[in-house]
């Protein structure tokens, strides 16, 4: 799979220049947030071609990875104090998208969120008309009509 952005636009977002090691952590982050891009979005995209936001949210995601691996919520230097945070969850000290993010490729891939409403039919049945309020007769006699369930004609329900 493709990056969907350079080791270099990754370096030019952080603040510091990065050794050896820190260059290989970086390469995999922006391997996995481009991964995560095209997962959310259901898609891919050849690296031409990649939309610039979603450029944009790959970097993000590794530069947020890159400045805090361990996920760290607090950190002291006063008795050496760490803390996580639970809100996290999971995607504490990984690459991870937030909801704002996951929903924004989400679109872009064009998968929208909603309710649909879909018809369901019974295989190979026939459609007959339906007037309201009236249970139509399974087999009718010549001279049977459907008998009324509930309702009239002007108040269905």
């Amino acid at each position: 799979m493709a990056t969907y952005a350079t080791l270099d636009e990754l370096k030019a977002r952080l603040d510091w220049t990065l050794d050896a090691d820190e260059e290989r952590i970086a390469s995999s982050a922006l391997e996995d947030a481009s991964d995560l891009a095209g997962h959310y979005a259901n898609r891919e995209w050849l690296e031409a071609s990649v939309p610039r936001i979603v450029r944009t949210l790959v970097l993000k995601a590794a530069k947020r990875y890159m400045i805090n691996p361990s996920g760290y919520t607090q950190s002291r230097a006063g008795d050496e104090t760490l803390a996580w945070s639970d809100a996290q969850g999971e995607d504490a000290g990984t690459v991870h998208y937030t909801g704002d993010e996951q929903r924004l490729l989400r679109e872009i891939g064009g998968r929208k969120p909603g309710l649909a409403s879909v018809e369901v039919s019974a295989w190979n049945s026939v459609r007959r008309p339906v007037t309201v309020g009236l249970v139509p007769v399974a087999q009718p006699a010549p001279n049977a009509k459907p008998f009324p369930m509930f309702s009239d004609e002007m108040e269905p329900w």
